[in-house]
C-alpha cells in the first residue's frame, strides 16, 4: 500500500507549493543581493570619479524603486490575461510556461545587469509576468482539488510560499553571496525552478475525476457538498460584473491590499532595514530574517487546521478573528516596531518574527472568506489578490522613495511603517461589518441538504 493511497491531493499541493516558492524566490532574490552587489567593482560607473569608483550595481533608492516597479508592472499587466488563460486552458501547461519564463528571466539577470539598466528592468518585468500566475494557480488548485472541509488547510499550505521563499532566499543567498558571489545566487534559483516545474507538469491535472491515481474514496471526499457548477471544470463563464460590485469581494480585496502592502514591505525592505537601521552584518541579516520567517511557517497550517476543524465557533466568527489578527493586529505591531530604539535590535528581530507569525493566519481570514463566498470563482478572486500585491509593489516602493531619502534615517522609516499600519487597521475595521461565510447567490450553490450526491459503485469503508 502506497503512502499516497487516498492522498494524491497532498502530492498535488506539495508540488504546486514548490513551484510557487520557486517563482516568488526568483524575483525576491534581488531584494537580498542589493546589499552585496554594491561592493562588486568588476563593473564600475562611468561618472569620472577615478579615485573612488562606484560599482555599476550600487543602485540608488530611486533606481531600486524602478527595479521593483518593473516586477510590479509585469504582474499587473499579466494578472488578468494569465487568469483568463488559466480558465480557458487549465493550470497544467499554463503554470509550467510561467515557470519557464521565470527561470529564464532569473538566469539572465546577471548578464542584463552588466549590459545596462534597461535590460535589467526588462528581465525583471518578465519575472513579474511569471509571478502573475502564482495566485491564479493557488485558486485553481484549491477549487479543483480541495474538499470544502479542507479549504483553509489547502490555502494555508499553498499561501505559505511567500514566507517559505523569503526563508529559503535569505538563508541561501546570504551564504552564496559571501562565498561564491551574487551572480551564483541567481543561477542557483534558476536551476531549482527548472527542476520543480518539470515535476509540476508530471503530477498536476485539472480533472481529479479523470486522474487514475485518485481513488474513488479520495474523489468522493474532494467532491462532497460541491454543486454541479463547482465540479464543472469545463465551464469558463465568470460573472465579472457580480464580482466587481460585490461589497464582500471588494472588502476582501481591500484587506488583501493592506496586508500585501505589509508583506511587500517586509520582503522588499527588511534586508535593508536590518542592515541599515538595526545594524546587522550581511550574514547576520540573512540569518535573522530567515529565523524570523521560520517561526511563522508552521502557523499557516496550524491556522488552517483550526479554522477548518474547530466547531465551537461559527465560520464567520473564526474568519473575523483570524482576519483581525493577520490584518488589524499586524497594523498595530508595525506601528510599535517603528518606535523601538536601535540599541534594542534583537527585540526588533523578535517582533519581526511575531509579525510574520500573525501574517501567516491570513488564510483563515480574507482568503477563506473569498473561497466560501465565491466558491467556483474563488480562483478569480484570489488571482486578483495577486493583482493587489502588484499594486502594493508599486505603492510600497513609491512610498519608501517619497519618504526615505536617507536609508539610515529612523524617523523616515517610522513614517512609512505608521502609514502602512494605519492602512491595515482601517481595512480590518471594514471587514467586521462585511465578511460572510455564506455562498453568493450567483455561485449557483444549493443548500447542503439538497446537494447532488456522488454515486459510487462501492461504498467506501475508510476515509481519506
Amino acid at each position: 500500500m502506497s503512502i499516497l493511497d487516498n492522498k494524491y491531493r497532498v502530492l498535488v499541493v506539495f508540488v504546486g507549493f514548490l513551484c510557487l516558492v520557486s517563482v516568488c524566490s526568483n524575483y525576491a532574490v534581488m531584494n537580498f543581493t542589493f546589499i552585496c552587489m554594491k561592493s562588486d567593482l568588476s563593473f564600475v560607473r562611468d561618472d569620472g570619479n577615478l579615485t573612488n569608483p562606484k560599482s555599476l550595481f550600487d543602485y540608488t533608492p530611486n533606481e531600486k524603486k524602478y527595479i521593483m516597479w518593473s516586477v510590479a508592472a509585469g504582474t499587473m499587466l499579466g494578472t488578468f490575461p494569465v487568469n483568463w488563460i488559466f480558465i480557458k486552458f487549465g493550470g497544467r501547461f499554463t503554470f509550467f510556461t510561467a515557470g519557464i519564463i521565470s527561470v529564464i528571466a532569473t538566469g539572465i539577470i546577471p548578464l542584463a545587469a552588466e549590459k545596462n539598466f534597461i535590460s535589467l528592468l526588462v528581465a525583471r518585468f518578465f519575472q513579474g509576468l511569471a509571478f502573475a500566475a502564482d495566485f491564479a494557480a493557488i485558486g485553481l488548485i484549491t477549487v479543483r482539488w480541495a474538499p470544502l472541509t479542507e479549504t483553509a488547510i489547502f490555502l494555508g499550505g499553498l499561501t505559505s510560499f511567500t514566507h517559505t521563499s523569503s526563508f529559503f532566499t535569505n538563508a541561501v543567498s546570504g551564504a552564496i553571496c559571501e562565498s561564491y558571489g551574487w551572480r551564483t545566487a541567481f543561477y542557483f534559483h534558476a536551476i531549482i525552478g527548472l527542476v520543480v516545474f518539470f515535476l509540476w507538469v508530471i503530477v498536476y491535472t485539472d480533472a481529479p475525476q479523470k486522474c487514475k491515481r485518485v481513488s474513488p474514496i479520495e474523489l468522493r471526499k474532494i467532491q462532497k457538498n460541491k454543486s454541479e457548477q463547482h465540479l464543472d471544470n469545463k465551464n469558463t463563464y465568470v460573472p465579472y460584473k457580480k464580482l466587481l460590485t460585490s461589497p464582500v469581494v471588494l472588502c476582501i480585496w481591500l484587506n488583501a491590499f493592506a496586508e500585501m502592502s505589509i508583506v511587500v514591505f517586509l520582503h522588499s525592505y527588511a534586508p535593508i532595514y536590518f542592515n541599515r537601521i538595526l545594524r546587522f552584518s550581511i550574514s547576520q541579516t540573512g540569518f535573522f530574517l530567515a529565523l524570523a520567517i521560520l517561526f511563522a511557517l508552521p502557523l499557516k497550517l496550524v491556522g488552517g487546521v483550526i479554522s477548518d476543524k474547530a466547531r465551537c465557533f461559527s465560520e464567520k466568527t473564526k474568519m473575523l478573528f483570524f482576519n483581525s489578527v493577520s490584518v488589524g493586529f499586524v497594523g498595530f505591531l508595525i506601528c510599535v516596531l517603528s518606535f523601538i530604539p536601535q540599541d534594542l535590535n534583537y527585540f526588533s528581530v523578535v517582533l519581526f518574527s511575531f509579525i510574520f507569525s500573525c501574517l501567516s493566519l491570513n488564510v483563515a481570514g480574507f482568503y477563506k472568506c473569498a473561497t466560501l463566498h465565491t466558491r467556483q470563482y474563488a480562483h478569480v478572486v484570489i488571482s486578483t489578490i495577486q493583482w493587489m500585491k502588484s499594486v502594493a509593489l508599486i505603492t510600497g516602493p513609491a512610498l519608501v522613495a517619497a519618504v526615505v531619502k536617507t536609508e539610515d534615517s529612523v524617523m523616515q522609516w517610522r513614517i512609512v511603517l505608521c502609514i502602512l499600519g494605519g492602512l491595515c487597521l482601517t481595512a480590518n475595521f471594514t471587514s467586521i461589518c462585511t465578511f460572510t461565510d455564506k455562498p453568493a447567490e450567483w455561485t449557483g450553490t444549493v443548500p447542503e441538504k439538497s446537494q447532488p450526491k456522488i454515486e459510487m459503485n462501492k461504498k467506501p469503508t475508510e476515509t481519506a
